[in-house]
């Protein structure tokens, strides 16, 4: 008897029902199942080669699932197939789900391995297209990248305090003009002596070996981002460039000092500058440092911003210190090391410091300038390089004279030659060690890195009361040389000791 809807529609009983048509003879069955639970579903029952009954799952009955009719259109087609000699329909369709997924499988693999291609194809057209950047706009990359201030994950700065602003004055000048529109990956070692060469051949060595060096960075920069092969300068040293270069060793010694002691109240300096002068050989501080310092009294509630303050002495490339003659101290939160540093201000330094206060004036609002060393409108220092050149101007024979500089050329000369403000921090390291000062205490006196990196990591003690005898006995060396210069210049007012 024919399957019907209202037998597939029967109350489920506690037995399962089964509803059976037969298709013919040695055709299969059609037959449709109720289950306890109220499952319908309809099966095609076949007999296999080896007289074995099997149910094949043709569908559910009911909504989103077959009509009964359209149940048995299935089952005519499987029982079409049966007889054609498929005697295990499980088997034919499993291998043919295998069959299937095998091809779903290789077109997925062929499509990502398409996906690959294309993807090293994109890469190598990425690569090329870097390959053909040019020297200028590989130079504006490792800028942005390398060259910008920035803090690393250590904790510690990096790049370069002006962003790379004076190597691209540098390249501007020297690189761009030769090289700055070749192609990286076309640079060779010849179009690059080209550049150092002429530079040589001007006789300015100095630039030849600073440009050597940025160059090499800039072409590490390139070789780790496999922008070129080979760095085309691998193996050259700076001596083959523009030669060693030659550390400067000019110190002063006692009777030179004794001399410039001399000198500086008749050199027709600012009274600030005179005072600078002793108070770096009282300090061994850099210029930097002593032109970013500002008074304590500026510091706190009412009277300054900290912050403010250093953020004007960083943007005007000094380093920012406060000095608190109270205390004697003069502290800096942050230096060329990127560690702070606290120099102890001896006799020698406070009063000079004292007699600096006395010039101090007040800024455009009526407050205090906060600054040692302010410039003109006292709102922020003085340029850094205003001391050296006041010191130059007083180094030049008579005839050398720029225009509308100091008139007393001559002024600082010293016998040795000439000098420079940073020799003078030279100076008074190399008095320490003639006082037997240690070499470790002068140097944290100085505030230099250590040496060791053993001792920078485990050794913490920066021997506060070592440097502040250190200083007092330098002081005390500065004083006497002051006064044995006392009788040779007049007009000067000795400064005593407290």
């Amino acid at each position: 008897m024919p399957i019907t809807p209202l037998q597939m529609e029967a109350t489920p009983q506690a037995k399962e029902q089964w509803f059976t048509e037969s298709l013919g003879r040695g055709f299969g069955t059609f037959l449709g199942r109720i289950t306890p639970a109220g499952e319908r579903r309809f099966y095609f029952r076949y007999t296999d080669a080896e007289r074995r009954q099997h149910r094949l799952l043709i569908g559910a009955y009911g909504p989103g699932g077959l009509t009964v009719a359209q149940a048995r259109v299935k089952a005519r087609e499987l029982s079409a197939l049966y007889q054609s000699g498929t005697r295990d329909l499980r088997a034919h369709f499993e291998a043919q789900a295998a069959a299937q997924q095998a091809a779903q499988e290789a077109e997925r693999l062929a499509a990502e391995a398409e996906a690959r291609r294309l993807q090293e194809a994109a890469e190598q057209e990425a690569r090329e297209r870097e390959r053909r950047l040019t020297v200028r706009q590989l130079f504006e990359r490792w800028r942005s990248t390398e060259l910008r201030p920035h803090t690393g994950a250590d904790g510690k700065r990096q790049g370069r305090k002006d962003g790379g602003a004076y190597v691209a004055a540098q390249f501007e000048r020297h690189v761009f003009p030769t090289i700055g529109a070749l192609p990286v990956a076309e640079l060779t070692r010849a179009d690059l002596m080209a550049v150092l060469d002429a530079r040589k051949a001007a006789g300015t060595l100095r630039t030849a070996n600073v440009l050597f060096t940025d160059l090499r960075q800039m072409l590490a920069f390139a070789r780790d981002r496999d922008l070129i092969a080979t760095d085309p300068l691998a193996g050259l040293k700076r001596t083959k460039i523009g030669g060693k270069d030659t550390e400067r060793e000019r110190v002063l010694k006692d009777d030179e000092l004794r001399l410039l002691l001399q000198a500086i109240p008749n050199a027709r300096l600012h009274p600030r500058t005179a005072l600078a002068l002793h108070l770096i050989l009282a300090t061994g501080c850099r210029v930097g440092e002593m032109m970013g310092a500002v008074w304590a009294d500026a510091i706190g509630k009412g009277k300054g911003d900290a912050k403010a303050l250093r953020a004007t002495a960083e943007a005007a490339e000094t380093k920012f210190g406060i000095v608190d003659l109270a205390a004697g101290t003069w502290y800096l939160p942050d230096t060329k090391n990127q560690r702070d540093h606290t120099i102890h201000l001896s006799s020698y330094a406070r009063q000079h410091l004292q007699a600096l206060a006395e010039l101090r004036e007040l800024t455009p609002d009526g407050t205090p300038c906060p600054w040692l060393f302010p410039d003109r409108n006292r709102l922020q220092p003085v340029c850094v390089k205003s001391l050296s050149k006041q010191i130059a101007d007083r180094q030049r024979p008579e005839g050398e004279r720029l225009s509308r500089r100091a008139k007393n050329t001559e002024g600082l000369s010293l016998p040795g030659g000439k000098w420079t403000p940073h020799d003078l921090r030279r100076s008074a390291a190399t008095a320490m060690a003639r006082l037997g000062i240690s070499t470790d205490v002068i140097d944290e006196c100085l505030n230099h890195k250590l040496q060791s990196k053993v001792a920078r990591v485990y050794i913490h003690d920066r021997r506060e009361a070592d440097q502040a005898r250190a200083f007092e006995a330098l002081g005390a060396i500065l004083l006497k040389l002051a006064d044995t210069a006392l009788p040779h210049a007049p007009n000067v007012l000795p400064i005593r000791a407290a």
